[in-house]
């Protein structure tokens, strides 16, 4: 499979981006009463709209989905060895594009359509859910908490059964993801009630910091491991 970030996220990313993930779902709730980040009630309100023949409904509800199905598309297509070498960093790429789309809505006057938010969001999450995968060692997402809530649980009872320190590690691990997502959630809720669709560009400011935080690690990497300091001259007494 195609990818543009093969290496693994540190803790610190996965819990920025676990709130940025909390934060998104809270502010499209709180403006339109939708979730927009995963699509699993998006297709199950196209089921129920379509089934009771609700079909303007139902074909508003494929828009989202689309958009999201167009961000997950994107992401492979910058994996592809052809476009890399075209685009020579797509992870900053897509950091850059998740900013700038996250910024158009903070700046989108009042009473701009919905669709203008959802399918926006949809598609920033899109981007976001193709991209980040992997926490560490382990897989992960940063845009619902079920899955790393189950596995934290899992690790905390693998530790209490057995005191294996890898399994504590991973409990923790997951359990900081799973409160940056309550956290941006409470924040999103927040402040989108108190200054509206500006309140969006929160979410942009903390995929800056993760945008920060990756070209650091890169630099880091490309100058290797700090060398070693050589022992000093021995000291014999003469």
């Amino acid at each position: 499979m195609a990818t543009i970030h093969p290496r693994p996220d540190t803790l610190a990313v996965g819990v920025l981006l676990a709130a940025v993930g909390g934060f998104l779902d809270a502010y499209t709730y709180v403006r339109h009463n939708v979730f927009a980040n995963l699509q699993s009630g998006n297709v199950l309100l196209f089921c129920v709209e379509a089934t009771a023949r609700h079909w303007r409904r139902a074909v508003f509800l494929l828009v989202p989905i689309a958009a999201f199905t167009v961000g997950v598309l994107l992401v492979q297509v910058l994996g592809v060895a052809r476009v890399v070498r075209l685009v020579r960093r797509p992870l900053r790429l897509v950091l850059t594009l998740q900013i700038a789309a996250l910024s158009v809505i903070a700046a989108l006057p009042p009473g701009v359509p919905e669709p203008a938010t959802t399918v926006t969001v949809s598609f920033v999450a899109a981007l976001q859910f193709a991209t980040f995968t992997t926490l560490r060692d382990a897989p992960y997402t940063t845009l619902a908490e079920s899955g790393n809530l189950q596995k934290a649980l899992v690790a905390a009872h693998q530790w209490v059964a057995s005191r294996e320190a890898a399994a504590a590690r991973r409990a923790g691990r997951y359990s900081l993801v799973v409160v940056g997502f309550v956290a941006g959630a409470a924040i999103g809720a927040v402040t989108t009630r108190l200054v509206g669709a500006p309140a969006v560009a929160v979410a942009a400011g903390l995929l800056a910091a993760v945008l920060l935080l990756e070209i650091r690690e890169t630099r880091q990497l490309r100058r290797g491991p700090a060398p070693k300091p050589s022992p000093g001259p021995s000291r014999s007494g003469h």
